[in-house]
């Protein structure tokens, strides 16, 4: 079981990098081959999932526990556990705008193709897949 972690402290972060150019690949490749041009609305839920998952990657696993020591006082837990509920709101309102814009997509002509939208939707999935992955593997020595 030790040597799984290890493994996994190895080739997480890869994994999770490539996991996270994906996500942005598909979308860049849906903005290029658009035959309209994509209003910069369609880019938010993308922009703001990574930063969901930077925001939830900035925190210690060791820090949400009970039995943390915080050299802050007795009320630093909180502040954590409120930074990652707000980092996962963040992103599950990404998941929200992105499905919303596909959706807008699938039943509008004028606007961009279907794929765009499906290419948001898995653009929002991987990154913030990418970020789990990441905060899984990543430890603080």
């Amino acid at each position: 079981m030790e040597n799984l972690a290890l493994l996994w402290g190895i080739i997480g972060p890869g994994v999770a990098g490539a996991v996270f150019g994906a996500g942005w690949w598909f979308w860049v490749d849906a903005v290029v081959c658009s035959a309209v041009p994509v209003s910069f609305l369609h880019y938010l839920p993308g922009i703001f999932a990574s930063l969901a998952a930077l925001m939830f990657n900035c925190v210690n696993k060791d820090e949400i526990g009970y039995d943390y020591y915080s050299p802050y006082g007795d009320d630093s837990e909180w502040r954590v556990k409120l930074w990652l509920f707000v980092a996962y709101v963040v992103s599950f309102v990404c998941l929200a705008g992105s499905v919303g814009l596909l959706v807008q997509d699938a039943l509008t002509d004028k606007g961009p193709s279907v794929w765009t939208g499906v290419a948001g939707v898995l653009q929002c999935v991987l990154v913030l897949i990418s970020g789990l992955i990441y905060w899984t593997c990543h430890y603080e020595d």
